[in-house]
């Protein structure tokens, strides 16, 4: 199993992040990943270890970075995944940008969108021809920029970003919220709807959905969308997000 940093959470996918150069090293690193899920701080001991030796390389900086996120240490996690992101430019890993990407990542989670904005960039310029991969960083760097006030620099990302990979989800709903700041919300109405399409369902953009609904004045339009995230995604951070506006506005529930 692999892990991505994305938003407040590490969740996992597909690629690998830091590919191995033999099956001993690969066996190191999936020891060290599953690690993670039981005791981090372990696996921080054993990835600093193997740091230290002749084979670790990416790997071992890698899985030492991942169990610092896991730990909370964002501010060291996101400084562990740019010397991991700068030992793989060193070693021509094709996987660079994913690497910049979580260090921006870590970087929004401790607090320094500049910082972030920094390391999403390299991905960026790293990325290449991979369209989903570049869509993604730049939706990443958009959240930096909105951190920073930027608003315009956080829009032209996301127009790049829904046009390199229209079928992504957070690019629409990142539009949407961001348009919903601006109070521009025929736009923001059309993000929500689109990111809709794509992930019917998401809690996210449930929550978004009514978030732009009552800025329209139209309440219990808002109201049915925050319950169906209440009800539909229970214990996420959206149905929390959205039973607190419930409270806050009771009236028209169940309209």
């Amino acid at each position: 199993m692999r892990w991505l940093l994305f938003g407040v959470m590490l969740v996992p996918v597909t690629v690998d992040a830091a590919p191995v150069r033999d099956a001993d090293q690969a066996a190191r690193y999936d020891a060290c990943l599953g690690l993670i899920e039981t005791n981090p701080e372990q696996a921080i001991d054993r990835a600093t270890q193997w740091r230290g030796q002749a084979n670790g390389g990416v790997p071992a900086r890698h899985c030492l970075a991942l169990a610092l996120a896991a730990k909370g240490n964002y501010a060291e996690a996101a400084t562990a995944l740019e010397a991991t992101a700068r030992a793989a430019e060193a070693e021509h890993d094709p996987n660079v940008a994913d690497l910049w990407g979580q260090a921006g990542n870590a970087a929004l989670l401790s607090g320094k969108p500049a910082v972030a904005a920094g390391y999403l960039t390299s991905g960026i310029a790293a990325s290449g021809a991979a369209s989903g991969r570049t869509a993604a960083l730049l939706a990443d760097r958009a959240r930096a920029s909105v951190e920073l006030d930027k608003l315009a620099d956080a829009r032209a990302d996301l127009d790049r970003a829904t046009r390199l990979d229209p079928q992504a989800p957070v690019g629409w709903l990142l539009r949407a919220t961001l348009a919903r700041r601006e109070h521009d919300l025929p736009a923001a109405e059309r993000a929500i709807l689109e990111a809709g399409h794509h992930a019917p369902g998401d809690p996210d953009i449930g929550l978004e959905a009514g978030n732009i609904a009552a800025a329209q004045g139209r309440t219990a339009l808002a109201h049915r969308a925050w319950h169906a995230v209440v009800t539909g995604a229970p214990g996420s951070p959206a149905a929390a997000a959205a039973a607190k506006l419930l409270a806050a506005n009771p009236a028209g529930l169940y309209d």
